[in-house]
């Protein structure tokens, strides 16, 4: 008799291989990347955190899959708060196995809640061109967001929404142990740095985030709405770039366009 946990298994199975055909590379393969050099600055101490660093591991792909899998089909039948009610699909995340960079955004939006992949929208768009400035793929990043389930309008998650989801995102930064964390936004920032205010005042920064290095910029979002932050978006992505050591071909492109 087929039970509700072998048909999430099932959907996950085919979520997973729909996802791999749509991130096959059609180029050339992607550049070398050096190892992230020493951080220099650190996050502030004072209030804590929304999410706790869980210890390195030193997996296999094989266990970096299956933990990732495992916490796929745990948000797809999370009931731990009330976003669950409204939710369409839950919105893991997605990405290569060994990414150089994890981009952790705020929550799904309408499209990612239709999809159940995230940043497919018009900010996914421009978060995709965003990647590409600093030549690299989506394939070869990994995306995820503090919270898994849709925000009803979109609005901003609330504090006992992301506490409740920390432990998924907590799980898949140890299972990647990505060589940067890019934040996108005030949201996902303050959940890992909690003494942020503004992301103004700390976009373009190195901090660091169990062990690994962090670097806060504008959510794709906000640069829609504000392209006068466009500049301030691309110092950052040069930042990220400097740190996994790639070399840009262009010296001033835009961070990304519309």
């Amino acid at each position: 008799m087929t039970t509700a946990h072998d048909r999430l298994r099932f959907e996950l199975a085919v979520h997973r291989r729909a996802g791999l055909r749509r991130l096959m590379p059609r180029t050339s393969p992607a550049p070398a990347v050096a190892p992230v050099a020493a951080v220099a600055a650190a996050p502030a101490a004072g209030a804590r955190p929304l999410f706790a660093p869980a210890p390195a591991t030193a997996a296999t792909a094989q266990e970096r899959q299956a933990e990732l899998d495992r916490v796929a089909l745990e948000v797809a039948s999370c009931t731990a708060c009330k976003l669950c009610e409204r939710r369409n699909r839950a919105v893991p995340g997605e990405g290569a196995l060994d990414p150089p960079i994890l981009f952790i955004g705020e929550g799904p939006g309408a499209d990612e809640d239709a999809s159940g992949r995230p940043f497919v929208g018009r900010a996914g768009q421009l978060l995709d061109k965003m990647i590409a400035a600093i030549q690299l793929e989506r394939r070869q990043v990994y995306i995820a967001n503090i919270v898994k389930c849709r925000p009803p309008e979109n609005r901003q998650p609330e504090p006992d929404e992301v506490r409740a989801c920390a432990g998924y995102l907590e799980r898949q930064i140890a299972a990647l142990r990505p060589r940067l964390i890019c934040t996108l936004g005030l949201p996902a920032t303050r959940a890992l740095l909690p003494d942020v205010r503004a992301i103004s005042a700390v976009r373009g920064r190195e901090f660091t985030y169990g062990g690994v290095p962090l670097v806060p910029t504008f959510h794709p979002a906000y640069l829609l709405r504000n392209p006068a932050a466009k500049p301030q978006a691309w110092e950052d992505l040069q930042l990220v770039a400097r740190k996994l050591g790639i070399v840009l071909a262009r010296r001033n492109p835009p961070p990304a366009s519309n």
